[in-house]
């Protein structure tokens, strides 16, 4: 049974989930949001405020002269009204409708923030439209324009839009004071909106001389302290309220709270940033886009509290120095990590153009701030971001800490192993938890899939994402089993009594063989796992890619005590760029990379019978989403027939050339 996000059912079921601790708080927030319909206080009075977290001098001067124009081409643009969120343009941009979804045509209902319903979205449109705009990171891009050019226009513009922003929203009215990694991130970005402007003649006028921005930095602020996210929802959301809660307190600590707020934030970013990350420094999500946004997140913070001279936990560092060494571990040879777990096109600091690669960005971040071991792969391309962090964190003293000596290829407690072969073959094979924390609120039934590129063009294509909430077949789809390279039995995802939104029983998985060095040394790499997601039946996988033959067989058996004949379905998800002859169970896979033909043969498993899908909207079958909101088609190949547990089903791909 499908259950809606949102829906009582839903609410239902998320609650036996929660333990004492945060059914009690989350009772206190209820009582504080019927309080605060009617108890409003004022922002406290502020006199003689002075921002003082300004860049270093030289900082601007440092940024790459292409990266500077990518940035000024993007501003421009917004200059002329134009962005784009999620697949859908906007063109409003000299003078947005701040509550307007331009997908649907909706505008959110205005009221007591806590009474909008907003996952409903034929009331009020598509939330996440109207909430990244409010993010306000275009503006951090304008802002950026003006750093480097010095035209007022941009600082103008940026003025204006703020200004009508606050006008708009005061606080607790609408749509926009409702979650609090919206909040979160639009602290930073006004942090930075700041430092950027410093020198334009009315930047004081427009923050700390302003008592509208004051009032709303304050009302952010006490928000963010009265309703943190917690327990099953502590997942990158709590870390996005947190850095921003610490970066304004830092930046802006002009009121009698700052100190406490400050406070409480870098306790609760230290303790959840450590949770939300594997010792391997993986994040626990594992969703890699999640892994990027926390990442830039924690390293956001730490500027702040570097700029302010606020000493923060040496093991706040170390932890953001295990993801960037893991986030280099995992990438492919053209720097594209796996599309491993949901993902929305989540940015913790905009100050870049198009075009900018934002994984090599974090690399040539970590490499400034950490150092690069040997093994790291080299960082091409430059990016704004990085030269502006790098001037206000002080360079971290790796010294005495244990980074790994070579290039880390499998994540125990993450279940990730990464297989890489000649011609810069990489698959990513997943046997780690199902999902993160008590809800497994970002998980997908992908246990035991695998995920295979040549020299970065995706060949067995993870789905993406796509949407969440609003089109609920749609995203059943993306989450599911089928929609993902691994084996499905009897129809049904991966976990007992699931749905779409929420597993009452995640499935566990553990891998039994994880050798991976000899694909590299012109050998074979080998991996194994299985999982316990299928009522009475375990699902085990067997991965070896073989250097010699360039070969990639994958052998999947279904164990099970007492079990009956299962119905199976196996499928393989082709990139978008692989075109498919399937004759029978031989598929001949051709792409092209850089002007120059390539080609692969996949052998499937006989005993099954093989078909190929395309863009199917009834039920949805053969997509892929390469960003938030947006889908394509692609080749699925979907073998069906029975198990017995009599043989198991295997099948090659072969590389050519």
């Amino acid at each position: 049974m499908t259950v809606s996000s949102g829906s009582p059912g839903w609410y239902l079921r998320r609650l036996s989930r929660m333990g004492p601790r945060e059914v009690g708080g989350r009772a206190g927030d209820a009582v504080r949001r019927r309080l605060w319909r009617s108890a409003r206080p004022d922002c406290p009075g502020v006199t003689g405020a002075r921002f003082t977290a300004v860049l270093p001098a030289g900082t601007i001067a440092a940024i790459p002269a292409d990266a500077a124009k990518r940035l000024i081409a993007e501003a421009d643009r917004v200059m002329a009204g134009h962005t784009e969120y999620f697949g859908v343009g906007r063109d409003d941009l000299d003078d947005p409708d701040w509550w307007y979804d331009p997908k649907t045509g909706r505008r959110a209902p205005r009221g007591y923030a806590f009474d909008v319903p907003y996952r409903d979205e034929d009331a009020v449109g598509d939330i996440k439209q109207i909430w990244e705009l409010s993010r306000h990171q275009y503006l951090t891009v304008l802002a950026t324009a003006y750093a480097i050019t010095r035209d007022e226009r941009y600082a103008g513009r940026v003025a204006a839009h703020l200004r009508s922003w606050w006008t708009a929203n005061p606080p607790l009215r609408g749509v926009h004071w409702i979650s609090g990694i919206e909040l979160g991130i639009r602290l930073l970005s006004w942090v930075w909106i700041r430092r950027l402007l410093d020198g334009w003649p009315g930047a004081a006028g427009l923050f700390e001389g302003n008592p509208v921005a004051l009032n709303q930095i304050w009302h952010h602020q006490r928000w963010l302290a009265a309703f943190p996210s917690r327990g099953s929802s502590a997942n990158n959301h709590v870390i996005a309220e947190a850095a921003g809660q610490f970066a304004a307190a830092c930046a802006f600590g002009w009121f009698p709270s700052s100190a406490r707020w400050r406070t409480e934030a870098l306790r609760s970013l230290e303790r959840h940033l450590r949770s939300n990350t594997f010792g391997s420094g993986l994040n626990r999500e594992l969703a890699t886009e999640y892994h990027g946004l926390v990442l830039e997140l924690g390293l956001a913070a730490v500027a702040e509290a570097d700029a302010a001279r606020r000493p923060v936990p040496a093991s706040l560092r170390l932890v953001l120095l295990r993801m960037t060494d893991a986030l280099a571990a995992v990438v492919d040879n053209r720097l594209r990590p796996p599309r491993q777990g949901d993902a929305d096109d989540g940015h913790g600091l905009v100050v870049d153009g198009a075009g900018t690669d934002r994984w090599a960005s974090l690399l040539a971040t970590g490499d400034a701030v950490f150092g690069r071991p040997a093994w790291w792969p080299a960082v091409t391309g430059t990016d704004v971001r990085t030269p502006l962090l790098a001037a206000l964190i002080r360079p971290y003293a790796t010294e005495g800490t244990a980074r790994p000596a070579s290039r880390p290829a499998h994540f125990a407690d993450a279940g990730m192993t990464i297989l890489r072969g000649p011609g810069e073959i990489w698959c990513r094979c997943d046997g780690g938890p199902h999902g993160f924390l008590s809800i497994a609120a970002h998980a997908h039934a992908d246990a035991l899939s695998l995920e295979v590129r040549h020299d970065g063009v995706d060949v067995l294509a993870d789905p993406g994402t796509y949407c969440y909430h609003g089109q609920p077949e749609w995203r059943q789809y993306f989450r599911s089993t089928l929609g993902h390279n691994t084996l499905q039995l009897d129809g049904g995802d991966q976990s007992v009594s699931g749905g779409p939104f929420l597993w009452t029983r995640q499935a566990r998985s553990r891998v039994l063989v994880a050798d991976t060095s000899g694909a590299s040394d012109g050998g074979t790499a080998r991996w194994c796992a299985e999982h316990d997601g299928y009522q009475r039946s375990v699902h085990r996988r067997r991965v070896e890619l073989t250097a010699a033959s360039r070969e990639l067989r994958v052998v999947d058996e279904v164990h099970g005590r007492n079990s009956p004949r299962r119905a199976v379905r196996l499928a393989f998800h082709l990139g978008p760029a692989i075109a498919a002859d399937l004759v029978g169970s031989r598929a001949v896979l051709t792409w092209t990379r850089d002007g120059e033909d390539r080609s692969a043969v996949l052998d499937l498993p006989g005993q099954l019978s093989w078909r190929a899908h395309r863009g199917e909207s009834d039920p949805p079958l053969g997509w892929y989403s390469a960003g938030f909101g947006r889908k394509e088609p692609t080749t699925a190949l979907v073998g069906t027939g029975f198990a017995d547990g009599a043989e198991g089903f295997t099948t090659v791909l072969k590389f050519r050339g």
